[in-house]
């Protein structure tokens, strides 16, 4: 009887593009193993507990459920087996000038009221908008959005070609959204998707108005237990499949002979491998792991990139509710021009930022103590800046400051635990480059194939994650890590 000999994989990062690549290439009796260097799953998307309350990390929106969902059964599972999920009506709420607000409501005539409150006819000018991004959402998923981005047949297909057309790639996502509608607060509503994108809305391409269909229609959710659920059900998985993890273990080089990959160092030493797919950072993988002659750009290409957003994060633990916040929290009472004219071109700090407050416990008594909130700051910023104490502690005033205005709330005497994370530790945490917190701006020459690519030119090695196909947030990620485990697949003709 032949016994087929098993491919061995070594993944690097437990990341969910990582997480994702090894659910898969496991469920298909590939031998996995993964290394991370930090202590647990889910790279960005790691938390950690303090005082008795337990902090997402990185990212805090549960966006497009529907796509999530089906990359769990894509690996024979069903998400409802490992986590919840509860939709948040409203989905969230804006602070404007003046201690004015807005709420987002689920139900979609409510939505349209809000918009004619904006401007007239705006719930028309709305639906209408909706429409245009429902088309954009469904060609994207369906036509690009899993394309491994090697070769141009990916887009010129007939099919491709057409689908183009309709994503309005050539026009902005400002020209998009000024063209529909007059009003400040519906342009602002419109635009914030973009702010994480990388540039202002008038550098975006317009296809990306497919995030306003993923918010405003299909909804922003909440998963039981935090947005750690994702990474911690991936890993079960794995685990479940024989999929090996080795945490605290970072990698020192990936090693080849004649062009080929053979295996990878860790703290562990060598170990025989014969794939690779890095989920750790494109560039760190490049630069760090890789032989020059082996590395497919240089430190110039890098350079040149224009990078999206870092972050400068607060986890604040506070001994008391908070009236007036909703779970997720919008402060677009300054200049959404103004803030990304600063971290976008000039490159500096902010001096009146637009912000983000999430506040988890509203929804999830687990991550507080009883009758304390659990509240996570976010200020966009740009990467690569200079990080100190000092300028962490002038926002978090700000910040407490702008909170104090618009809730009539002072919670500096009571916050019990605090903790920061900026662009250092972005750097130093997860090896990211600039210290970015969402990878290459998504400008038109950066999208798709013009990403960095996800074939090393080291036979056998490949990259997944927010700096390649099709780049970042969760769902994105995910499929990072299928189109890498697709490669390998294809490889050894098991697709």
């Amino acid at each position: 009887m032949n016994m087929t000999v098993k491919k061995n994989i070594g993944i690097i990062g437990a990341g969910l593009s990582s997480l994702y690549a090894a659910c898969m290439l496991s469920k298909k009796g590939y031998d996995v193993t993964v290394y991370e260097k930090n202590s647990m799953a889910g790279g960005r998307s790691q938390t950690f507990s303090a005082n008795g309350f337990t902090f997402d990390m990185g990212p805090s929106w549960y966006w497009m459920p529907d796509l999530i969902d089906k990359l769990f059964l894509d690996i024979g599972e069903e998400r409802e087996q490992y986590y919840g999920l509860h939709r948040l009506d409203p989905a969230y709420k804006i602070f404007w000038q003046d201690k004015e607000t807005s709420e987002i409501p689920v139900n979609d005539q409510a939505l349209y009221d809000l918009f004619d409150t904006f401007e007239k006819n705006g719930g028309e000018k709305l639906t209408k908008f909706l429409k245009s991004a429902k088309k954009k959402y469904n060609i994207a998923l369906s036509d690009f959005i899993e394309n491994p981005g090697l070769s141009l047949f990916e887009l010129i297909k007939l099919k491709a070609i057409k689908g183009a057309f309709h994503l309005d790639i050539f026009k902005s996502v400002e020209k998009d959204v000024s063209n529909r509608f007059l009003s400040e607060k519906a342009r602002s509503i419109l635009n914030f998707p973009v702010l994480f994108l990388g540039a202002m809305p008038d550098k975006i391409p317009s296809m990306y108005t497919l995030m306003n269909f993923a918010d405003l229609k299909l909804g922003t959710w909440y998963p039981d237990g935090g947005m750690n659920s994702i990474a911690s059900a991936l890993e079960k998985i794995a685990v479940k499949n024989g999929v090996k993890f080795h945490y605290n273990c970072p990698i020192t080089s990936i090693e080849s002979n004649m062009g080929a990959v053979t295996g990878i160092v860790s703290a562990n030493g060598f170990e025989k491998f014969d794939y690779v797919i890095s989920g750790a950072d494109y560039h760190f993988t490049e630069q760090k792991l890789l032989q020059q002659n082996h590395r497919r750009y240089s430190e110039d290409y890098w350079d040149k990139r224009s990078m999206a957003p870092s972050s400068l994060i607060f986890y604040l633990g506070v001994d008391k509710k908070v009236a007036n916040l909703n779970h997720h929290n919008l402060f677009f009472d300054e200049s959404l021009k103004a803030h990304g004219d600063t971290i976008y071109s000039n490159k500096n700090w902010p001096e009146k930022p637009l912000f983000y407050a999430c506040v988890p416990s509203i929804t999830d008594d687990s991550v507080a103590p009883a009758n304390q909130e659990n509240i996570f700051i976010l200020i966009p910023i740009a990467p690569n800046i200079e990080d100190s104490e000092a300028t962490r502690d002038k926002y978090l005033d700000y910040v407490l400051d702008k909170l104090k205005l618009h809730t009539g709330e002072d919670i500096r005497e009571n916050i019990t635990y605090k903790r920061s994370f900026c662009v250092a530790d972005f750097k130093s945490e997860y090896n990211s480059f600039k210290g970015n917190a969402y990878g290459l701006a998504n400008t038109i020459n950066q999208t798709a194939n013009l990403k960095p690519k996800i074939k090393s030119k080291l036979k056998n090695v490949f990259f997944c994650g927010q700096l390649t196909v099709p780049g970042p947030g969760i769902p994105p990620a995910l499929i990072s890590g299928k189109i890498a485990a697709n490669q390998i697949l294809q490889n050894e003709g098991n697709i």
